[in-house]
């Protein structure tokens, strides 16, 4: 039986970039939280795939949102991958961002944002599966966070 210690063990094997993803509620009230499980889905049309712990405080908000933002975090936000991931602070709390054409928080700083609607969710596991549509992007000149066995680094250009 493979136990979850090794599994991690080997998943940390292979490095992430790290994002945060952004979205808004109902009434309007900004959520985000750190992911690493973010990849490209489809070409034509552009679609990503991300995936969020049941636990997460922005789960319960799945079935409700129709449109999110990926921010893909350059090498220097570090701490803001932390804030985005703890559960005790505000997390927007003096962050700077602008309002993207989705409403969603696009954070300053970013490598790359990527506004997104909400196509699907699908059970996964201890994780739900969210497919999106991308709608509109922008990048910058930059070196990206990542992620790899357990800890921060940056790639070596």
């Amino acid at each position: 039986m493979l136990s979850p210690e090794i599994f991690r063990s080997a998943l940390a094997r292979f490095p992430t970039g790290v994002t945060i993803v952004t979205a808004r509620d109902r009434a309007g009230g900004d959520h985000g939280m750190t992911v690493s499980a973010f990849c490209a889905l489809s070409l034509a049309p552009p679609m990503v795939l991300l995936c969020v712990d049941r636990g997460a405080r922005l789960h319960p908000l799945l079935p409700e949102l129709t449109h999110l933002a990926v921010n893909v975090l350059a090498h220097d936000q570090e701490p803001l991958s932390r804030r985005f991931a703890d559960l005790d602070v505000d997390r927007f709390d003096g962050v700077p961002f602008t309002r993207g054409g989705t409403g969603c928080a696009i954070l300053e700083g970013t490598v790359a944002a990527y506004e997104c609607a909400v196509r699907d969710r699908f059970p996964g596991g201890d994780h739900t599966i969210v497919t999106a549509e991308v709608l509109a992007v922008a990048v910058r000149e930059g070196v990206p966070l990542i992620h790899h066995r357990g800890g921060y680094s940056r790639p070596e250009r």
